[in-house]
């Protein structure tokens, strides 16, 4: 018997053993295998199937999220541009109230002016007319006959207001 070459007997058994091996492989084994596999195949299908579905939502959810982004962006500017023109108004009422309340100051001080200077003037005018009563009395007071000592104290009494007059003025 040489190893390279076997001889008829062997051959026959060895191409029996075969088929039967094979027989039973394919009656049993490949049907399993080919199953499984197929199985195999149908989830990798399946798994690719939903990668696919789950790669388009999260595109979806992207442009969503993207709307969003620029719906906030948009309603943000709306907001700012309104609290702009709020305070705006509410500096242009605040500015008006205090050029109106300055207004009204300065009228009010130019009123309280004006009472004091008529005031001052109501008292200049009751000194000169008080004045005036004191010197006619003190004339009266005098005797009259006699026209030089008259004229001598209505002098006198003239240069008296006169230096009174200075001292009111000062």
């Amino acid at each position: 018997m040489s190893l390279v070459t076997p001889d008829f007997g062997l051959l026959f058994w060895m191409v029996i053993i075969f088929g039967v091996v094979f027989f039973l492989l394919a009656k049993f084994g490949f049907p399993i295998i080919t199953g499984m596999v197929d199985k195999r195949n149908e989830t990798i299908g399946k798994s690719l199937q939903e990668a696919k579905e789950i790669e388009v939502k999260m595109k979806e959810m992207t442009l969503e999220h993207e709307r969003m982004l620029e719906e906030a962006r948009s309603e943000q500017r709306s907001i700012l541009a309104e609290a702009s023109a709020a305070r705006k108004e509410i500096v242009g009422k605040a500015r008006e109230e205090a050029r109106e309340e300055a207004d009204k100051i300065v009228s009010e001080a130019r009123e309280q002016i004006a009472r004091e200077k008529e005031t001052a003037l109501s008292d200049v005018r009751r000194e000169v007319a008080i004045l005036s009563v004191s010197i006619a009395e003190k004339i009266l007071r005098k005797d009259l006959s006699d026209p030089a000592a008259q004229e001598e104290y209505i002098s006198r009494l003239i240069d008296e207001a006169m230096s009174g007059k200075s001292r009111i003025e000062s």
